[in-house]
């Protein structure tokens, strides 16, 4: 069992999240957060790098932190039609491999809902990032309607489990806020899909 689950999640799994972040639906999310980025970027849970060629002149250049060296494999073709250079990092979301107040946008696109402990990715998230600089994300998380908070509750142990870590009831909005960050726009609402997977939030917060 250990090593079916090493090849699933080494060889399979990294295509299957390849394939649907890929998704049509994703596509308006992704452009207007990375629109919005600025200076040095650093992206958290960089994936297989599908954000990379979104980025615009006002981005000068961009560093990607992830635990997955298959999917930093394919966000290195995906880096190369990047209009910035591109740095690519296998590491932890919670122990960030960048300096502190060194990066002007930090960029999160469905990564906090995989995260073991994104109280403390927030945290590292704040840390790096000057005190004039931005968190930009969107993510999938908690629903504010009780009957689907206790679908996502119920779904969530074994969702996790097939989806590489993924929580559908993370309440994205008091994590960020409680790591030390103001929330200076925030939109919310469901997404087209069942609604234990598709509530989403999509802002920017700044350092307090």
């Amino acid at each position: 069992m250990g090593e079916d689950m090493g090849f699933y999640d080494r060889v399979v799994l990294p295509k299957i999240l390849t394939l649907a972040m890929a998704s049509e639906q994703l596509a308006p999310y992704r452009a207007r957060v990375i629109a919005q980025a600025r200076g040095r970027v650093l992206e958290v849970g960089i994936g297989p790098g599908l954000n990379l060629p979104l980025y615009g002149a006002a981005v000068t250049d961009i560093r990607g932190v992830d635990p997955s060296a298959a999917l930093l494999e394919v966000a290195r073709k995906n880096g190369a039609s990047a209009g910035a250079a591109v740095e690519l990092l296998l590491g932890s979301s919670e122990a960030l491999p960048v300096d502190d107040g060194s990066v002007d946008t930090v960029v999160t696109t469905w990564t906090l809902c995989t995260i073991p402990d994104a109280a403390k990715a927030l945290a590292e998230m704040r840390r790096v990032l000057r005190p004039d600089g931005q968190l930009l994300f969107v993510e999938h998380g908690l629903s504010p309607e009780h009957r689907i908070e206790t679908w996502q509750n119920r779904l969530t142990p074994v969702w996790k489990h097939i989806c590489g870590g993924c929580h559908l009831n993370r309440p994205i909005e008091k994590l960020v806020t409680s790591a030390g960050f103001a929330m200076e726009e925030l939109k919310t609402g469901y997404m087209k899909g069942p609604k234990p997977m598709t509530f989403m939030y999509e802002g920017r917060a700044r350092p307090r």
